[in-house]
């Protein structure tokens, strides 16, 4: 297992003073010992949907320079940086296809998965565009989804993160609320189904935040981190529903992934 960042960055302080003291420092830097293997998975808020940037190479997962992990790589140069975050991303894609990047050297792991595996998308889709009635059932079905299935779902792909990076830290980054509630909004939906949908958030994020603990992961939280910044709020981080790209509908703007998503990691890493 590599030493950690305090525990390095201690003994090199520690390190120096005694060079000093005998005499033998010398100009030449010494090789940092803060390096880090780091490796992105998750879904759509993790490849930076939404947020613009895209790398052409990464097709239709759509991996944004202005996604959090890569805003981490880049503010903290680790030594190694993979990039396998997805859009539309659900637990058994990053079992079967984002894994491969982890191995026993892996240091860092960031994922946020779960919402598409729980139909977040669809129900998105039926309560913007169906009666009040129709909205509200869709969420109860996705709500008894995430009693049901998700945690076993979420359990084997954390087991498996685990089985191939068993000294890595592992970050499970949550959701955030969509709507402000209260006032006029322009997407037109109402404050009861506004409410109804960022409770049925915090009912995933609880969800994930358990079998997060239970695997010995962190989780940081996003919620928090924007408030008062919501659909509705006037400066808001999350696109609305954008018919000319649906695809960005709901997920976090550059400025969610920024000062959002980004800081979450730096607290938790």
């Amino acid at each position: 297992m590599k030493m950690s960042r305090l525990a390095a960055f201690s003994s090199s302080l520690l390190l120096g003073a005694v060079l000093a003291l005998t005499g033998a420092a010398t100009a030449t830097a010494a090789p940092s010992a803060l390096a880090v293997d780091y490796v992105a998975l998750g879904d759509s808020y993790s490849s930076g949907v939404g947020s613009g940037s895209y790398d052409s190479g990464s097709g239709s997962c759509k991996r944004s320079a202005k996604a959090y992990p890569a805003l981490w790589a880049a503010a903290n140069a680790p030594s190694s940086f993979a990039f396998a975050a997805c859009s539309g991303a659900r637990t058994g894609d990053v079992k079967s296809g984002q894994l491969g990047s982890l191995n026993a050297s892996t240091d860092l792991v960031s994922i946020s998965i779960g919402g598409n595996d729980a139909g977040f998308a669809d129900v998105m889709t039926t309560c913007v565009l169906q009666s009040e009635a129709t909205c509200l059932n869709r969420i109860a079905t996705a709500r008894g989804y995430v009693d049901s299935t998700l945690p076993g779902n979420l359990d084997s792909v954390y087991s498996a993160i685990r089985a191939k990076a068993p000294s890595a830290r592992v970050v499970v980054l949550g959701y955030p609320r969509f709507y402000k509630i209260g006032g006029s909004c322009a997407v037109g939906l109402s404050d009861k189904v506004r409410s109804a949908i960022n409770d049925a958030a915090d009912y995933l994020n609880a969800a994930t935040a358990k079998r997060a603990a239970d695997h010995g992961f962190a989780y940081a939280d996003v919620a928090g981190r924007f408030t008062g910044h919501e659909i509705c709020s006037g400066s808001a981080w999350l696109h609305s529903v954008n018919w000319l790209d649906i695809g960005e509908s709901y997920h976090p703007t550059a400025a969610g992934q920024s000062g959002g998503y980004l800081p979450a990691l730096d607290a938790a890493a």
